[in-house]
């Protein structure tokens, strides 16, 4: 009987004992496992060195433009760049932080002959522009034998204009963009729309003024005239730099401080800018062919990060101070 028993218990030919089905089981899964997180890590080490070899190229090697970024002194003379692109905004590509970095570290490093600010720029903030403006004149006080030129790509409109107007030269090409020195304010009005969708407005404040300009309530007429009082004084600084900064050199035309923008060949004409010119013609004309970058620039990965965290920011900071109505731009 014993015997009998026995021989119930052993698997059939060509069957595996079920214990030893899920054993095999589980020793295939995690080694499965083992060669996802394996693919993973050489895929991440592959993706880390690629990156590491493009930042590095792009730190110090030379493009095939004729731009260098950086570097030690070698005694070879050159043009500096440093370019203002973008929006004039802190946090910005275009922000004073960025532009003023790369200006002290051309202007400071031995083997730099001029300078050049390579502009593109629809304009922004009057402070951040004023900022850039005037750490301009602060260095070239500083360092008189080098001379500091700005040149013109699509546009310096508005604040780009206001930071170019620094320099001893402006550059441009025939078809730029440039001028637009004035100050605007953005707002919308939407008190008809709210009373034809029946929905009312409650807004609590501190301050009678406090609410000022909200789209959501009718315009008084005392709080536009304050806010046209400051855009007004906002503009004579602007107007105010850019006689510093040119000089004689404008025409006296009452359009040129209207806000209007000409193109590169009108604003010769009007004395808003010197001459035709790039960066590299601008460096030939100062005998010193190698272009030296000193942007500043971080790696690919924080750009990203430090791109989505400015515009969350500058998003939100937008949204609350048009609709108070207090954000003057020099667009």
């Amino acid at each position: 009987m014993s015997e009998i028993q026995s021989n119930s218990d052993q698997p059939a030919p060509g069957k595996q004992p079920a214990n030893e089905t899920v054993v095999d089981r589980l020793v295939f899964a995690a080694l499965r496992e083992q060669t996802r997180a394996r693919r993973w890590r050489i895929g991440f080490v592959l993706f880390f060195f690629a990156y590491l070899s493009v930042t590095t190229t792009m730190i110090f090697v030379k493009s095939d433009t004729g731009f260098m970024v950086g570097g030690e002194p070698d005694g070879t003379r050159h043009t500096a760049v440093v370019r203002l692109s973008g929006v004039i905004a802190s946090g910005e590509e275009g922000g004073s932080e960025t532009v003023i970095a790369g200006l002290k570290a051309a202007f400071e490093h031995e083997d730099t002959a001029a300078i050049v600010l390579e502009i593109n720029s629809p304009g922004g903030s009057p402070v951040q522009a004023a900022y850039i403006y005037n750490e301009i004149q602060r260095l070239r006080q500083k360092y008189p034998s080098i001379p500091l030129h700005a040149v013109v790509v699509d546009m310096a409109a508005s604040g780009g204009y206001f930071v170019a107007a620094a320099a001893d030269k402006i550059y441009v090409n025939p078809s730029s963009l440039v001028g637009s020195i004035g100050v605007r304010m953005d707002a919308f009005g939407f008190v008809d729309l709210m009373k034809k969708i029946g929905v009312e407005r409650r807004l609590l404040t501190a301050g009678t003024n406090k609410g000022m300009f909200d789209p959501f309530l009718p315009e008084q007429a005392d709080q536009k005239a304050h806010l046209q009082t400051m855009l007004g004084e906002v503009h004579q600084h602007f107007i105010k730099a850019v006689r510093d900064g040119r000089g004689d050199r404008l025409v006296e035309d009452e359009t040129i401080f209207s806000g209007l923008i000409w193109s590169g060949e009108t604003a010769i004409s009007l004395g808003l800018v010197d001459d035709y010119g790039s960066t590299q013609s601008v460096a030939r004309e100062l005998d010193a062919e190698d272009v030296v970058d000193f942007t500043p620039g971080t790696g690919l990965l924080q750009r990203i990060a430090d791109r989505i965290g400015a515009s969350i920011g500058h998003s939100i900071s937008e949204s609350v101070l048009s609709s108070s109505g207090l954000n003057p731009t020099l667009y």
